[in-house]
């Protein structure tokens, strides 16, 4: 991964991990290759290769892949049902989730979730979702009315 780093000149990796960064911030919501190459400042396709190059995904498999690494976290500490899971970290179908789950867990959500369910006390999901620990978005929400004059 260094060889294709040093392959990519320096002023673009700025606007790479500008893209990157925003995929870490916003994972959740729906992101696709215009908006990341919009914030990389760079057009569609060539954002995509160099992302690609540097980083040894597509910027797709990228931010599924930290949709997968919250929903790991969210199964093991909370009592949200994989449905629920699924939903907060992103994901419009269960059966994408749930397949793209097992592809890089080994296991799937419902395993993974069993195998903490003797843990610790988990954390109620009323709370989860209460405080935005499940990254649901503001955006979704209305917002308050405009007070009138």
């Amino acid at each position: 991964m260094a060889s294709a780093v040093s392959a990519v000149p320096e002023d673009v990796l700025v606007h790479l991990r500008r893209a990157r960064d925003l995929a870490d911030r916003e994972f959740a919501q729906p992101l696709d290759l215009d908006r990341l190459a919009d914030a990389a400042g760079l057009s569609k396709f060539h954002f995509l290769r160099l992302f690609k190059a540097t980083y040894g995904l597509t910027p797709a498999a990228y931010v599924s892949q930290r949709r997968i690494e919250r929903a790991q976290d969210l199964l093991r500490a909370t009592n949200l049902t994989v449905t629920e899971v699924c939903h907060a970290v992103g994901f419009t179908s269960l059966g994408s989730f749930s397949s793209r789950f097992r592809a890089l867990v080994g296991v799937s959500p419902t395993e993974f979730q069993q195998r903490y369910a003797d843990g610790a006390p988990r954390i109620p999901g009323c709370f989860v979702f209460l405080w935005g620990l499940a990254e649901t978005s503001a955006s979704q929400e209305k917002p308050p009315p405009a007070p009138s004059s």
